[in-house]
């Protein structure tokens, strides 16, 4: 058993079907959600089972693998299969029709994820057939994106002024 990257249990475990037939399992150590305090304390006694009920609701197919347990010490965990099947996009080479493309199908994703959560019935009779929602929505981004040119501004003045270092990291 390892720790996580933010202190957390986590483990891998190899389990074999056959000589040549490996499957390897990702174990995660579940705390209560940093939301608790504020949206009231989770319906789930397994934190294991709230993170894999929220994988689910938001991802379209999840890993059939995916599931919850917890330990003798009382600690909660969620599993999954182990695969890196992670990606990096390269958005500074982007062209700015790919720009465009690629946020559009971020935004579609995060839109199906979170519609995915909800009753849509209920979720598209609250917003109705009015724009209002689409303008709220518009502005909290713009004023959003505004308030992240001002954070990255600040930023960058702190460490031209050595209140900060700062340092490139290739990952």
């Amino acid at each position: 058993m390892g720790v996580g990257s933010v202190g957390t249990h986590c483990a891998v475990m190899l389990l074999m079907a056959g000589a040549h037939d490996p499957l390897l399992l990702q174990f995660k150590e579940a705390l209560p959600s940093v939301l608790e305090p504020y949206a009231g304390k989770s319906p789930y006694k397994n934190h294991g089972e709230r993170v894999v009920t929220g994988q689910r609701m938001l991802q379209s197919a999840s890993d059939v693998f995916l599931g919850w347990t917890s330990d003798d010490q009382g600690r909660y965990y969620y599993f999954r299969q182990l695969r890196d099947m992670k990606m990096k996009i390269d958005l500074e080479a982007m062209t700015k029709a790919d720009w465009l493309e690629y946020v559009d199908v971020c935004g579609w994703t995060l839109a199906r994820a979170h519609a995915r959560t909800g009753d849509a019935a209920l979720i598209a009779g609250y917003i109705g057939k009015a724009d209002a929602f689409d303008r709220a929505i518009m502005r909290f981004a713009t004023g959003y994106a505004d308030q992240t040119e001002r954070d990255h501004a600040a930023l960058v003045k702190a460490i031209r002024a050595g209140r900060l270092t700062a340092s490139a990291r290739v990952v």
